[in-house]
């Protein structure tokens, strides 16, 4: 008896140092970031078929209220993946959108809806969480601002809590255009030109509500900086990021993080990383990026510090404060997955 409880304890103790030992080897694994922003990486987090669900851009991701995650691509085959957040593949739909790229959540008298902006086709849909085409918005030709409907590239929209459609115009005119929630022009700002109220390279835009008042933030991707519009949109602020050609603003809490495509100073297309900043528009963490350092106030300009990423396109920021970050141009990589660390 003596001897079967010593070989039980045995057994017990070596199972336990070996969970111990994988917790403390993986604590001791590469850890990202700064400031108490880390995290460890996992590039196979998807446990998706590259054979039998190909992705080609992985081009930006959703959570919806039940935690399931989109992951919306530009291969007609399957453009909507469809995870748990352990990555399992849940569901694939859409075979329509061959320039998928923009993916928003919104949320409507307590369902949940999907944007989808295609460059390719030039248009902006609304669909179910399953794929149901609901409204097709095209170019707004009788603007005046429009000649043909090519000159619309829309890359991202945000959606209000009254319905409202903002879409930015990213690879098109660069306009943020207004519409109501039945696909109804309400008014247009920003457009292509010289003057801080124009954009170059409208790529994102998000509903920043985290002090009170809601305003729109839209991503000024060529001159690396963010700028704050009110909601009619009148400039109001411009946040600088030097060296990093942000994509779309994803807010979580109090944060902000974006995707850094790439950091024109390394000269070079496959050196983005991913950039986090506070609720007073400090950067204070970058994952695969140079420590944040200020200087009499002013941000130093970032750049890659690891290869960690080929294009950064999208992050998406999970219940638990995991990151999740979808790549451009990046060999066909599924995305991968960042554990918060603390």
């Amino acid at each position: 008896m003596k001897r079967r409880n010593f070989l039980r304890n045995a057994i017990a103790g070596t199972a336990g140092f070996h969970i111990a030992s994988g917790i403390m080897a993986r604590d001791k694994g590469p850890v990202y970031g700064h400031n108490g922003m880390q995290y460890t990486m996992n590039t196979k987090w998807s446990k998706a078929d590259p054979i039998k669900v190909p992705v080609n851009d992985c081009h930006e991701m959703v959570q919806d209220a039940k935690g399931r995650i989109y992951l919306l691509t530009n291969e007609t085959k399957n453009n909507v993946l469809v995870f748990n957040s352990s990555g399992k593949l849940l569901n694939t739909w859409g075979h329509d959108f061959p320039g998928g790229h923009g993916l928003s959540l919104a949320d409507e008298n307590d369902t949940q809806f999907l944007f989808i902006t295609d460059t390719a086709k030039n248009q902006v849909y609304k669909t179910t969480l399953d794929g149901k085409l609901l409204l097709t918005i095209s170019a707004p030709l009788d603007a005046g601002i429009y000649k043909t409907a090519k000159e619309f590239v829309p890359t991202e929209t945000a959606i209000d809590s009254n319905g409202d459609i903002f879409i930015a115009d990213g690879y098109g005119a660069q306009y943020v255009l207004h519409y109501d929630a039945t696909g109804k022009l309400k008014g247009y700002f920003g457009g292509r030109g010289e003057g801080d109220k124009h954009l170059d390279n409208a790529h994102g835009i998000c509903i920043d509500r985290r002090k009170g008042s809601p305003t729109l933030l839209v991503t000024d991707r060529t001159r690396n900086c963010f700028k704050r519009f009110d909601m009619s949109g009148k400039l109001t602020e411009i946040i600088p990021v030097p060296g990093a050609c942000v994509c779309r603003p994803v807010i979580r809490n109090q944060h902000l993080y974006a995707a850094v495509l790439r950091s024109p100073v390394i000269n070079n297309e496959k050196s983005g990383f991913v950039t986090i900043l506070d609720a007073n528009n400090k950067v204070v963490s970058n994952i695969g990026g140079t420590e944040p350092i200020y200087e009499n106030g002013k941000l130093k300009t970032l750049a890659q510090a690891e290869k960690l990423f080929v294009h950064p396109h999208d992050v998406m920021v999970d219940r638990n404060d995991n990151l999740y970050v979808a790549q451009w141009a990046s060999g066909k990589v599924y995305p991968y997955k960042f554990t918060r660390k603390g």
